[in-house]
């Protein structure tokens, strides 16, 4: 593991290397052998990852777009395919926002391959009136990529950030406004054409790269980075968000239904002789509730709005020694005499609504053990009983860095 540590930070170093050849003007040509030699068999995702620890470091978020047409260059046909599963679950899941932005990927690269560039070709042949308008058209079409982005900028990135991946946004938007800008200074430039038609072919030319690469990153790395980081929920938001910023060239031919199982029905069949209980947010067995009590790294104790033990889970590393005897005596007679008068008081502070909760921290020996008491209530408010939890957080106490990696 302390290998693979250091052979990521090692690539770390040369990814920054590479970032200062090309802000002191290197070419892509000329780091691209490199960046080939060190990330070509990396996956895109880890790269992103190294990016983002560079920003968090201070390096501005555009020296790293320098490195953006590299990253195309070299992944072009040979990206790591570490997301395959991941992409062949989602393209069987009809209007998916990850599905449909692909699909609009491929109508504006057929915008480009199929209309625009036949169109540049007889417009380098003869820059004729009719010429210009046609590409005049073109990209005014080619404009209602400016949606496409806004989707991407402001339903999915805001999603990668709260997951703490800030680094690849915030590059990505900065290319979406280059492209935007590129694409305004064409319109502007077929709108006073004046004869200077080397110079608008080669801006034009220049800003079809630009969107194919955008097209391909997407494809290639944000949307397999998305899919390893949001969840269904997040997808789900997304989906319903779409419609308000609207969508480009193509509008979605159907709706994304998530699958889902009926928990309450696959309940009924799975145990129809022992109960379940059925919550606000999902389904429950008794077998299930029982051992996930039992499972939480905490002691826990619920006391009745009358002061009578109800409850006790049994973890396997308890705290406090509890026995079923206590079930159904009063709290007080649950704890030394010297100790009474503090429980009766932070049950009394529970109920009459002056504290929600209560807190407590001790030394036992090895452990650090934190106690907390908190008020429970129903949804109107109504006090229902007290919940104690322990935890012994001596081990949360001594953790240091990060952990990205599973243990052996």
């Amino acid at each position: 593991m302390s290998q693979e540590i250091n052979n990521r930070e090692y690539r770390q170093e040369i990814l920054r290397d590479l970032i200062m050849q090309l802000h002191d003007g290197k070419t892509l040509e000329e780091v691209k052998p490199v960046f080939e030699k060190h990330f070509k068999h990396v996956s895109a995702s880890e790269i992103a990852e190294m990016e983002q620890n560079l920003i968090m470091e201070g390096l501005p978020p555009e020296e790293i777009q320098r490195l953006c047409d590299v990253h195309a260059a070299v992944f072009k046909g040979s990206i790591e395919e570490i997301h395959q599963d991941q992409r062949q679950k989602v393209e069987n899941q009809p209007g998916h926002p990850v599905t449909f932005f692909k699909k609009e990927n491929a109508a504006i690269e057929a915008l480009v391959e199929e209309r625009i560039r036949p169109h540049l070709e007889a417009f380098k042949e003869n820059d004729s009136q009719e010429n210009i308008l046609a590409l005049r058209e073109d990209f005014n079409l080619l404009w209602d990529i400016d949606k496409h982005y806004k989707r991407k900028e402001n339903l999915i990135f805001p999603f990668l950030e709260r997951y703490g991946i800030t680094g690849p946004p915030q590059v990505m938007w900065g290319v979406d406004d280059e492209i935007r800008a590129d694409i305004k200074t064409v319109q502007k430039m077929l709108a006073e054409y004046s004869g200077e038609r080397e110079v608008l072919v080669e801006k034009i030319e220049e800003t079809l790269e630009q969107v194919s690469e955008m097209i391909f990153k997407e494809n290639s790395i944000l949307l397999p980075m998305t899919l390893d980081n949001l969840t269904e929920d997040d997808w789900i938001k997304i989906a319903e968000d779409g419609d308000e910023i609207g969508y480009c060239l193509i509008e979605p031919d159907e709706k994304w239904v998530p699958a889902r199982v009926d928990v309450e029905e696959k309940e009924k069949e799975e145990s129809p002789r022992s109960g379940y209980v059925k919550f606000e947010t999902g389904i429950l067995s008794d077998r299930e509730i029982s051992a996930i009590f039992n499972t939480l790294p905490l002691d826990i104790t619920f006391v009745d709005k009358d002061g009578i033990v109800k409850y006790f889970s049994q973890g396997k590393e308890r705290i406090f020694a509890r026995t079923k005897a206590v079930i159904g005596r009063t709290v007080e007679n649950c704890h030394p005499p010297a100790s009474v008068h503090v429980v009766k008081k932070v049950v009394e502070d529970l109920m009459s609504g002056r504290k929600d909760n209560e807190d407590f921290w001790i030394r036992m020996g090895d452990k650090y053990v934190y106690i907390r008491y908190f008020a429970v209530r129903d949804e109107n408010g109504e006090f229902l009983g007290t919940l104690e939890v322990s935890q012994n957080i001596q081990p949360i106490r001594e953790l240091e860095g990060e952990k990205r990696l599973l243990s052996d």
